[in-house]
């Protein structure tokens, strides 16, 4: 099979395009025809080695995947040759990736594909609304009638956030540049600021008059001292993004306003917390209410292109690879 995969750490230019041995399922495992994978940052940090996770050489990058089923292991009698299927959690874990004409994928990290739902469109957007629903809700513990500020609501991660925060019954404030305030809006922000607004940080005060519940960053800028002077009494923070970024922590009004910061990385989530995720990014998906801004596609082959356009922040929005 053609694959896109690695046999060291380093720059987008050690992804190879070419043949690899199929691979078989085990008996718990789902062997799946891929149309389509998406690229992630998280991708990138595997590929150079930023973020050591055991991996066996040659390495097939990548973590989602949409396709069909084409065989299932005894253990895997729940899925049937030719159901459409979506996954966003390989490549990570001593899991082979996604970027293959065929990939393993255990059942319990494979989700059904909703009638009418684009391939294209599930793989695009399965990492960022997975991203969003655990840092909602397994992490941010979101509560109807909280106040829930998001940095960069119009992104991937962003607009999936407002999408479910609104949903949940929360009032959403979000920063965004001034172009993009109606998508927001129109997603479920209550409020609009924009980021490049010099006055932004009293803006935000502004709308949020008894402070935020929830703070969510999806830049990864991760301004700890303005986001913990926003907030409510016990109000907390996530972190999401920003592996590389030092922040300063004003420890003294943290823990005076009873506030909490909570960090995570969607690859340590457990099976169980990703299929919650999944059945209702299937259910918005179904409904019409998540899909991706903006696609950008490139064959298979030119996934090292794909990796080197997420790290000069190029793409204007979701960078997907075909495969067949």
């Amino acid at each position: 099979m053609r694959a896109a995969y690695i046999e060291q750490f380093g720059p987008p230019e050690v992804i190879t395009y070419g043949e690899l041995a199929e691979p078989r399922p085990g008996p718990n495992d789902v062997l799946v025809d891929v149309a389509v994978t998406a690229v992630n940052h998280v991708d990138t940090f595997v590929r150079s080695g930023a973020w050591r996770t055991p991996l066996a050489f040659p390495f097939v990058i990548g973590r989602d995947l949409a396709g069909t089923v084409a065989e299932a292991g005894p253990g895997a009698a729940g899925f049937a040759p030719g159901e459409r299927v979506w996954c966003n959690s390989l490549g990570h874990a001593g899991r082979q990736g996604a970027a293959a004409e065929r990939a393993v994928v255990p059942a319990e990290r494979l989700y059904r594909l909703p009638d009418g739902v684009d391939p294209e469109d599930a793989v695009a957007v399965a990492h960022p609304a997975a991203t969003a629903y655990l840092a909602l809700f397994t992490h941010g513990r979101v509560r109807p009638g909280d106040t829930v500020v998001v940095e960069g609501g119009a992104g991937n991660v962003g607009s999936a956030l407002v999408v479910m925060a609104a949903e949940a019954g929360a009032r959403v404030v979000a920063t965004a540049r001034a172009g993009d305030a109606e998508l927001c809006r129109a997603l479920g922000a209550a409020e609009v600021v924009d980021h490049r607004d010099p006055q932004a940080a009293k803006r935000l005060r502004e709308h949020c008059p008894a402070g935020a519940d929830l703070y969510l960053d999806t830049s990864g800028r991760n301004d700890l001292e303005g986001a913990v002077d926003l907030l409510a009494k016990r109000g907390r923070i996530v972190l999401l993004a920003g592996m590389r970024t030092r922040p300063v922590l004003p420890v003294g009004p943290l823990y005076l306003k009873d506030c909490s910061i909570a960090g995570f990385a969607i690859s340590q989530a457990t099976t169980a917390e990703l299929a919650e995720a999944a059945a209702t990014i299937n259910r918005l998906l179904a409904a019409g209410r998540l899909r991706p801004r903006v696609l950008s596609r490139l064959p298979l082959s030119d996934a090292a292109r794909a990796h080197r356009m997420v790290e000069e922040g190029a793409g204007g929005g979701k960078i997907v690879l075909s495969v067949t």
